[in-house]
């Protein structure tokens, strides 16, 4: 699809070159580096998820609660 953006001059001077470089046009540079961008997004966000999901500490409660059925476990197979 077209689409039309404004970029600063030595920006689109070095896409240019890089892409004379690579054997690519710009069109497929900045595809390649709009999805490049957009995976390692989406892989930080995961990783901030997973990150937060496991950081989170069980309060006292939960804790005593993990505690007793470890206990009754235990008690259970001896």
């Amino acid at each position: 699809m077209k689409t039309a953006i404004y970029l600063y001059s030595n920006l689109l001077k070095e896409a240019d070159q890089t892409a004379r470089a690579l054997g690519l046009s710009r069109s497929r540079l900045f595809s390649l580096a709009l999805e490049n961008y957009l995976r390692h997004r989406r892989q930080e966000q995961i990783l901030n998820q997973l990150n937060q999901a496991y950081s989170d500490e069980p309060n006292r409660a939960e804790a005593q609660n993990i505690k007793a059925k470890f206990r009754s476990t235990i008690k259970d197979r001896w």
